[in-house]
């Protein structure tokens, strides 16, 4: 299964390090990657893959919202499936 994960929020240093690691660590893959500041706004969207994943779906949610908490950013992840039902309409 692929989804799509988007982290904003103020930049700081750290903020790709922290999330790649979680997302290695969950065994899941970035397949792409597009990432970039706009004013002091730090602004990413990753493809990843979570066919190898070591943990749920709801729980990779649950790890990332931690990730997102304690690095000052907002983490979403949604299935791929979703996200382009969503962008149809």
């Amino acid at each position: 299964m692929k989804a799509i994960v988007s982290v904003i929020g103020t930049d700081k240093r750290g903020i790709i390090a922290k999330v790649t690691t979680a997302l290695w660590e969950m065994n899941i893959n970035v397949e792409d990657i597009s990432q970039t500041i706009m004013q002091n706004y730090f602004t990413m969207i990753m493809l990843v893959d979570l066919s190898e994943a070591n943990k749920t779906f709801d729980e990779v949610s649950s790890s990332l919202d931690e990730v997102g908490k304690s690095t000052g950013v907002e983490i979403r992840i949604q299935s791929e499936a979703i996200f382009q039902a969503m962008h149809r309409i």
